[in-house]
């Protein structure tokens, strides 16, 4: 069956263009709709009320947008918000998370031993990824570290998060020392994967949705029959809650054509 709707994704901000990337580079015929809160980024840092209340809104938007998959591209959303949204999903709408990818790539990967989670306060508070873990492998050791200045940093491209050695700091916590491998518990958190990397000297394994996610929903439109069959090449709708320079310039980075970013109030 041919299913031309579009694809919703969103995000706090900038991250979830992360995943958008990797699912038009896998199903380079779906059309995507973005929405970044950048209003109210970081969500990390927010209540859990907040965090529904927003993510609530956010998915009304794009089911209003008649999007046959509504993802949430945002670990915090993803952590604290997903039960809530879930009793929103309907049969014509697919709801996907980022963190389900990588709990099936862990249970399969029986190398893996010592597991080191970076995140926002939200989504490591919420004990989300240790607690799936412990139900899938109970030979494992899963180490979590709030490292609430990133995302921010990150969303600002600010020159601070390198010279003030904030990566290297959050990093060289004790319980970072046996880990072999990294979960990039945030959306944010692959775009400064290369110093990660060169922190642990290549010597550990580090892994995100952006890892697994593009097949991820390519074998779910598989199973729901629901992919996209048309040859037209589909154009792609962004929208933030707060329009930014930066954002603009970062969408560029990962959807070079010529877009366009509206600014849409969602929440008023």
């Amino acid at each position: 069956m041919n299913d031309p709707r579009p694809i919703g994704v969103f995000d706090s901000g900038i991250g979830g263009l992360t995943i958008a990337h990797e699912i038009n580079k896998i199903l380079p015929k779906e059309k995507i709709i973005y929405f970044g809160d950048t209003q109210h980024m970081p969500y990390g840092n927010k209540s859990n009320k907040k965090i529904i209340y927003y993510s609530n809104k956010i998915f009304e938007f794009l089911i209003k947008k008649q999007c046959k998959a509504i993802i949430v591209a945002c670990n915090s959303a993803s952590s604290v918000a997903i039960k809530q949204l879930m009793q929103k999903e309907t049969q014509s709408c697919i709801l996907l998370n980022v963190i389900d990818p990588l709990i099936n790539a862990i249970k399969k990967d029986l190398s893996i031993k010592n597991i080191g989670v970076i995140g926002t306060n939200a989504t490591i508070e919420s004990n989300i990824y240790k607690t799936r873990i412990y139900d899938e492998r109970s030979d494992v050791k899963v180490y979590s570290l709030a490292t609430p200045l990133l995302a921010s940093l990150i969303e600002e491209d600010n020159a601070k998060l390198y010279d003030k050695g904030i990566i290297e700091s959050y990093l060289s916590h004790e319980n970072f020392k046996t880990i072999d491998t990294l979960i990039l518990g945030c959306t944010h958190y692959p775009l400064i994967e290369k110093k990660i990397l060169d922190f642990y000297q290549k010597k550990i394994k580090i892994i995100s949705s952006l890892n697994y996610f593009g097949e991820y929903v390519k074998n779910v439109f598989e199973q729901k029959d629901c992919l996209n069959q048309s040859p037209k090449k589909p154009k792609h709708q962004f929208y933030v809650s707060d329009y930014t320079n930066s954002f603009q310039k970062n969408t560029k980075l990962f959807f070079p054509t010529s877009i366009i970013l509206r600014e849409e109030n969602i929440f008023s």
